[in-house]
């Protein structure tokens, strides 16, 4: 059973709405008005205004082997109004700093696309837009995310909804109590801002979480009631887990004690998105400590099941180049060099010559996945750490 606070139990009875914590807010506020005084003392002093914006690059990255999980180091670049090459970054990390301070003082949130929207228009006395693309403006937040050692979701900003939950657990999303136990055959959309403050975990009675990679095959299990038979929570993140799918994860694991166990693509793909969830991303590293989760166990599928199953050869699919320099390249990652388990499992994918998806095993059986394939992996705790 897992373990729950006094405080999670009482949580269905006095449902509360909030967009989120005002301490938190408050401080966030603060940082946002920090910056806009130090840029117009600049200004004022008839200096150069700047923004220090910490480097989101593999050379400031490192893996901490005691917390196994990804840090952002300390190396900074600074971004100048006065430098014809840094001018236009600097009025966007101002411009945008001034929408999310409008969004906190209003209390609400807003997409990304929506931000993006807000800070587009032509510069007065030309032709020049703020923004050539929304991809532009994205970035831009993320390097006030870390300049501000804030997060996207304390500036009120929320992505596309991607991912989906199922299972014997009710959370309360922004004070409306939700049975995932009573989904349907949609399940429960998992939303992009997942802090404490607008999700709360009410009853649960899992006993660990199945991720797997792709809807499709979440739906399988959703229709099998695989969470129903084996007591546990299913989710799936559309591929690649957006940052709320994967901040849910680690509030299960961190906050409920769930195990998190992950069915993934026998792929270099497959093996990246494992990586993610349990170290980390490069690109979001000072988002490690919330997110990635060192306890994640890989299931499946792997290189030995084409054998191991008695899969037939419809189901391979060739390996490309790029399939196999990215297989190499994770093989070479900290965290993944020394273990002997992943670095058997990722030579054996490339001496094959192929890959495969979870999919294939519905070659066996329609259910054969759900009913056989994972039943039999947890019985014998056969995954790959």
């Amino acid at each position: 059973m897992a373990k729950k606070s006094k405080e999670s139990e009482s949580i269905s009875a006095t449902p509360k709405r909030a967009v989120g914590n005002q301490a938190t807010r408050d401080k966030t506020l603060e940082k946002i008005t920090e910056l806009g005084r130090s840029v117009a003392k600049a200004a004022l002093a008839e200096s150069d205004p700047f923004v220090d914006v910490p480097t989101r690059t593999i050379s400031n990255t490192s893996y901490n082997e005691t917390r196994r999980l990804l840090e952002m180091g300390d190396a900074t670049m600074r971004r100048n109004l006065f430098n014809t090459g840094q001018a236009r970054k600097f009025m966007q990390t101002v411009l945008l700093s001034k929408g999310c301070k409008d969004l906190l003082e209003a209390r609400k949130t807003l997409s990304l696309r929506g931000m993006y929207y807000m800070s587009l228009h032509s510069i007065p006395g030309t032709k020049e837009k703020t923004f050539d693309d929304q991809e532009e403006s994205d970035g831009i937040l993320e390097d006030l995310e870390v300049s501000l050692s804030t997060l996207r979701e304390n500036l009120h900003l929320f992505a596309k909804k991607r991912g989906t939950m199922v299972g014997n657990i009710t959370v309360v999303d922004n004070g409306d109590p939700i049975d995932c136990r009573r989904m349907g055959t949609g399940g429960y959309a998992i939303p992009s801002i997942c802090e404490p403050g607008v999700v709360q975990f009410g009853k649960c009675e899992a006993k660990f979480v199945l991720h797997v990679e792709k809807d499709t095959v979440w739906s399988r299990f959703n229709e099998d009631r695989f969470w129903e038979k084996h007591n546990c929570i299913l989710t799936e993140g559309s591929g690649q887990p957006p940052r709320g799918v994967r901040r849910l994860l680690y509030r299960l694991h961190k906050e409920l004690g769930l195990p998190i166990y992950c069915l993934l693509d026998c792929d270099p793909w497959g093996h990246y998105i494992y990586s993610v969830i349990k170290q980390g991303s490069i690109n979001l590293a000072f988002e490690s400590e919330r997110m990635a989760i060192p306890d994640a166990k890989y299931l499946g599928i792997r290189s030995g099941d084409f054998a191991r199953c008695g899969l037939s050869d419809d189901v391979k699919i060739s390996l490309n180049d790029r399939d196999i320099e990215r297989a190499k390249q994770i093989a070479e990652y900290p965290w993944f060099v020394k273990k002997k388990h992943w670095q058997k499992e990722i030579q054996l994918m490339i001496r094959n010559g192929f890959k495969m998806e979870v999919e294939s095993l519905i070659t066996k059986d329609i259910s054969y996945v759900s009913e056989v394939y994972v039943p039999e992996r947890l019985k014998a705790k056969d995954w790959i750490d």
